[in-house]
């Protein structure tokens, strides 16, 4: 890095909310442009900066700041200018002047430490002096924490959250206990509060550090899924870790457990170890699901089996005997799950329980885990459906990151029947929180499909509810007439049974292009994109339309790699697009980009509604394309597929990937027309049928799988998975088994 010193001359943009900012700086003699997030700059400053020279293509050099430090005049005149040149509101050449006059060198010291002292200063009344103040306290304390955390590793966008979440205190948190920015601040880890720790003198025993690492280690087991972790399995994970003895790591753990810092409960004979959060949250799905299930619904006089005739009629269909079973069991049970594969009829089900609850003039209340979920449902049924986090009404809490939600137990939802859609992809957070929200006597049907991948997020929900074998369950596995077309759908359920797919059948659906080479492969799945597949249908667009689903992301195949690749050829650099660099990754316009996390701070605004249609949240797995780049102010927009707009500040790209190609766990409850799946072998974990299942329900109208026939066989025939730890099933059933719930 580069180092240039001078006085800040002007301010020409500051984003209050990131602390982006472009100033002209004077250093020798020479104006310079500096770009940079120094929330505390102003004019008049005698500025070192640390950092690289870039060219602008609009605003041509300029100088991108890593590191700034404030350089404090020390003699009396440079007091004075430094104070007069309005660096402080309420100060201006004459108070400076009295000031400098009254303390001399002595100024800063009794700004910094005895400033109540300048109320000896004629002309400095009690509003003057308050204006000051605050002022000055303001630029110091975020100018301090800013070098304090700074000399620690700290990014400068950690700072500005860490600034915003604790204030004016945030050195003396930081001091006493590094560990909670693991805990309070979006993307600092364990790894990162530890290395500040160390340097600030905190012993490797320390319970600070203990107690944080234990959490960390079953964080980390709970983003891999799971709601909690066996106790001799953390025991010894986290003496590796955090490389103490076991002895350490087993009294800090029931010292937390005692602070209900986190929770362990015998479960099928196994301690196991949970977060206070999960532990609550499988404790209330439990309660909410027993409760609705053991409730006494009032009888529906109607004729189902006239009503189920009546929209066979209409539809031209007959239903095969479980569909019957699913519509007949959601009119007569208070809770019912229906799952099935694709082609099964879900949908078509839903259209009948719909047609039969609101000729009974019951409202009825449809939900799904995503936007898209939510959008195909309303396409499908011709009635409005929601997220699930829409239907909650949810927000933010002032001055957090953490979501809240106005729907609960205290404000529940108004309908006589509530369905989901995609349930496989709700985790035991989400459903908790819906749950929280159905009153009693609220009928609830669950629709999705087992055999998918997971949620993301920890819990393995409609697993459990099929398997506590206390919920009316249906499942479907005849495939409709219509589906048996689509070699998709055939091929998904043979794939499902551990079959192998039929390939390359003329005039079908679901095709294999033979390529053992990873970079010739490569080369194969950039000419299907760009050329071969636009040019087989001109309906598909190759950015919208069509989607590569990857197995992993490292590798030549992974979709870190394609995603590289795919942008050069798909939307290539060009003076007319801007561009901006982050990480090692680069944004353009017209990038399709998606969100990996949740986020549910961030506003949106719907780009095609009146104006007011605007909320809270952007999730994971959201994707859509960048629309603008606005290096002045340091924003990038993205219009998301359900058209909502969002501004991203520079604090928030770490959360925002290019999404040419995406994983196969983050397309779950996305639907393409077109998917293209590298087929490779790796590690056998990873490379199974569950996976290869999830992809190819995806696709709409056409699968292209590219690579390996072994590597397909080897999915195909790979049954095992990543079993997930969660007790939801043993729970409901163990108070159904030993009826606690009437005792």
């Amino acid at each position: 890095m580069e180092e240039i010193q001078g006085v800040i001359e002007e301010i020409v943009f500051k984003n209050d909310d990131n602390g982006y900012t472009v100033s002209k700086i004077k250093s020798n003699k020479e104006i310079i442009t500096i770009v940079g997030t120094i929330p505390y700059l102003v004019e008049g400053q005698n500025v070192k900066l640390k950092g690289i020279w870039d060219i602008h293509h609009k605003f041509g050099k300029q100088f991108s700041v890593k590191e700034c430090e404030e350089i404090l005049p020390n003699t009396i005149s440079g007091i004075e200018k430094y104070l007069s040149s309005g660096i402080i509101l309420g100060i201006g050449p004459v108070t400076a002047k009295k000031i400098v006059g009254r303390f001399g060198e002595d100024t800063l010291e009794i700004l910094d430490n005895d400033i109540e002292r300048l109320r000896e200063i004629d002309g400095i009344g009690e509003k003057k002096f308050e204006i000051i103040c605050e002022s000055y306290l303001k630029q110091t304390e975020l100018r301090n924490i800013m070098i304090f955390l700074q000399s620690y590793g700290v990014t400068t966008n950690q700072c500005i959250k860490i600034y915003k979440r604790f204030g004016s205190g945030a050195i003396s948190v930081v001091k006493e206990n590094p560990y909670i920015l693991s805990e309070e601040i979006s993307g600092m880890g364990f790894k990162s509060a530890d290395k500040i720790a160390r340097s600030l003198g905190f012993e490797a025993e320390s319970h600070f550090r203990i107690q944080s690492g234990i959490k960390h280690v079953v964080n980390e087991f709970a983003a891999l899924g799971n709601t909690y972790m066996p106790e001799d399995k953390l025991i010894k994970e986290a003496s590796k870790v955090l490389v103490v003895s076991k002895d350490i790591i087993e009294k800090n753990l029931y010292d937390a457990v005692v602070e209900n810092k986190i929770k362990i409960e015998k479960i099928r004979g196994t301690n196991c170890v949970f977060t206070t959060y999960y532990y609550y949250c499988e404790l209330g799905v439990t309660k909410q699901i027993v409760s609705l299930c053991d409730y006494t619904y009032d009888k529906i006089d109607i004729n189902i089996d006239m009503e189920i005739k009546d929209f066979e009629k209409q539809m031209e269909i007959s239903f095969a005997e479980s569909q019957k079973e699913a519509i007949k069991g959601s009119i007569e049970n208070g809770v019912e799950i229906i799952t099935g594969g694709p082609g099964t009829g879900k949908t078509t089900i839903i259209n009948c329980i719909l047609g039969i609850f609101e000729k009974l003039g019951l409202k009825v209340i449809m939900g799904a885990p995503t936007g898209r979920a939510a959008k195909r449902m309303s396409e499908s049924t011709g009635r409005e459906a929601k997220t699930i986090h829409r239907l909650l009404e949810m927000g933010v809490e002032e001055g957090e990151e953490k979501k809240m939600f106005s729907k609960d137990e205290n404000s529940p939802l108004q309908c006589d029947v509530l369905i989901i859609d995609e349930a496989s992809m709700i985790d035991i957070s989400l459903m908790s929180n819906l749950l929280k929200a159905v009153p009693l006597g609220t009928r609830f049907i669950i629709v999705g499909d087992v055999d998918q991948l997971p949620s993301v997020g920890p819990g393995n929900v409609l697993r459990d509810l099929i398997e506590c074998q206390c919920i009316n369950v249906i499942r479907l596995k005849e495939i409709f007439r219509q589906a048996e077309e689509s070699l998709i759908v055939v091929n998904a359920h043979k794939i499902n049974s551990g079959e192998m797919p039929i390939l390359n059948k003329k005039e079908k659906d679901f095709f294999f292009m033979n390529e053992e080479n990873p970079e010739k492969n490569l080369n194969t799945i950039i000419e299907l994109v760009n050329k071969r597949l636009p040019n087989f249908n001109d309906q598909w667009d190759k950015l919208k339309h069509i989607q590569i689903l990857s197995p992993m992301k490292k590798g030549i195949l992974g979709v870190e790699n394609l995603n590289i690749k795919l942008q050069e050829v798909l939307n290539p650099k060009s003076s007319n697009k801007k561009e901006k660099e982050y990480r090692n990754m680069i944004f353009r316009t017209g990038d399709k980009v998606m969100q990996t996390k949740n986020n549910y701070s961030l506003k949106w605004t719907r780009v095609l509604g009146d104006g007011d249609d605007s909320g809270m949240g952007v999730f994971n797995g959201d994707m859509g394309f960048i629309k603008d780049i606005n290096n002045e102010n340091n924003t990038l927009t993205v219009i998301f597929d359900d058209e909502r707009k969002v501004v991203y500040d520079n604090i928030y790209l770490d959360e925002l990937e290019l999404a040419y190609a995406i994983t196969i766990h983050k397309s779950q409850g996305s639907e393409f027309p077109v998917i293209i799946i590298p087929s490779f072998m790796g590690p056998p974990l990873l490379m199974n049928r569950n996976l290869l299942y999830t992809a190819i329900t995806r696709a709409k109208q056409l699968v292209v799988l590219s690579g390996s026939v072994k590597a397909l066989k080897f999915m195909v025939d790979n049954d095992r998975g990543f079993d997930r730890y969660s007790s939801l099933d043993y729970r409901i059933k163990d108070i159904f088994d030993n009826d606690v719930f009437h005792s």
